[in-house]
């Protein structure tokens, strides 16, 4: 490929420049539609990758920037087909369109998108703002917007290194400045704030110099410590035999979490059918080799690390798509059943009804999660009547 321009003309030159343009937003354009596609069939998965955005990256070598710009612009021309042809002719460009997401619905898209049309960044900004004014206050934390997304809806996975659902990600700015050093910028809420404070005075003998990135790595380390315990059974004891063992098939063990984790480096062990393998190392689970359903047994040998994403596949590779979608639904509807519940029950004791009163009466409402919480209430108390007598305590 000859790269060289010297010999061409100005009037060429500047002709052949204008081509490539159209090319390029051409060719953003069918970018555009196989990542949406791609995301849509969930075909990184069994490529070796978590998500659509860790495909982008470390598939194609993009900048986690330049992944999420394009996804999420690709989420959605895929819901409103008309970006396409917007992005293709140069009506738009891909930060034009990642600023209208958020606001974009099927009610004012195509107005919207006629309104932005051959504007700036600035001027979509200044568009935004005056359709969508917002306080002139300043936010504690502020969010990057990203496409709405709707729990294993099609085309709708999580981005980057994140379970599908939302996926507004808090801005946290980190920047090498020198050999092993780095800058953190973030905000926090005040209650950390005073947390931070307690820690640095508790620490102030360990480290009299009350350097706070000395305090805050000591903070990361004892946290990490009790993450890793929590999730899987990490300890500097000996390893004991255990105590007893559990009836239920889903259990597994302290000791072989433990041995699994190690075994596996902490990291997803998918192998796609190229070779490649999953490099997460985000929402892992431990995941029996052979289902719970079919025999499945709780031993090192029988138990791997995947990321969520390849635990859902391996699922839908085991018992169908279609299966695992509707216990996914019943999952979802139980939860929300417990939550109706659950936010009913302060209700109830504070008017001084028993907790064995309130649980039962409670779980009327599990039939209506959808409703509000003073139909809920309204409903469970329905269920003592009107001359019932209510034990509550003195």
């Amino acid at each position: 490929m000859n790269y060289s321009r010297t010999a061409l003309s100005d009037d060429a030159l500047l002709h052949q420049l204008k081509q490539s343009f159209t090319r390029d937003r051409a060719s953003t354009a069918l970018l555009l539609a196989d990542i949406a596609e791609v995301d849509a069939r969930k075909l990184y998965v069994p490529a070796g990758y978590s998500s659509m955005h860790a495909y982008c990256v470390e598939g194609f070598n993009l900048s986690k920037d330049a992944a999420s710009k394009r996804i999420q612009a690709a989420r959605m021309a895929r819901e409103f087909p008309e970006i396409f042809e917007a992005v293709a002719d140069g009506r738009l460009n891909l930060s034009g369109v990642c600023l209208l997401a958020p606001h974009l619905n099927h009610e004012n898209a195509g107005e919207l998108l006629s309104a932005a049309a051959g504007k700036s960044k600035l001027e979509i900004e200044a568009l935004i703002a005056a359709r969508f004014p917002r306080s002139e206050s300043l936010p504690m934390v502020e969010t990057l917007h990203v496409a709405r997304t709707v729990e294993h809806a099609p085309g709708h996975v999580g981005l980057g290194e994140h379970a599908p659902g939302h996926v507004h990600e808090p801005v946290v700015r980190v920047a090498p400045i020198a050999h092993e050093r780095f800058t953190l910028r973030f905000t926090f809420s005040k209650s950390a704030y005073e947390q931070l404070s307690h820690a640095h005075d508790l620490l102030s003998h360990q480290i009299p110099s009350r350097d706070l990135s000395q305090v805050l790595e000591q903070l990361i380390q004892l946290g990490v410590q009790q993450l890793e315990k929590r999730k899987f059974a990490s300890t500097d004891r000996p390893p004991r035999a255990p105590i007893r063992a559990s009836h239920d098939p889903r259990y597994i063990p302290r000791h072989v979490k433990r041995a699994v984790w190690k075994r596996d480096s902490g990291r997803c062990t998918f192998v796609s059918a190229d070779g490649h393998r999953c490099a997460s190392r985000h929402q892992l689970e431990f995941d029996h080799i052979h289902p719970v359903a079919r025999g499945g047994q709780p031993t090192v040998e029988g138990i791997r690390l995947r990321c969520r994403a390849h635990n859902q596949y391996a699922a839908e590779c085991a018992f169908g798509a279609d299966f695992m979608k509707r216990k996914r639904e019943e999952a979802e509807k139980a939860k929300l059943a417990r939550q109706a519940v659950e936010e009913v029950l302060p209700y109830l004791r504070a008017l001084r009804i028993s907790a064995t009163d309130a649980k039962r009466a409670a779980q009327k409402c599990a039939v209506i999660p959808d409703a509000s919480i003073e139909e809920r209430v309204r409903l469970a108390l329905s269920s003592f009547g009107p001359r019932r007598h209510v034990t509550a305590h003195a």
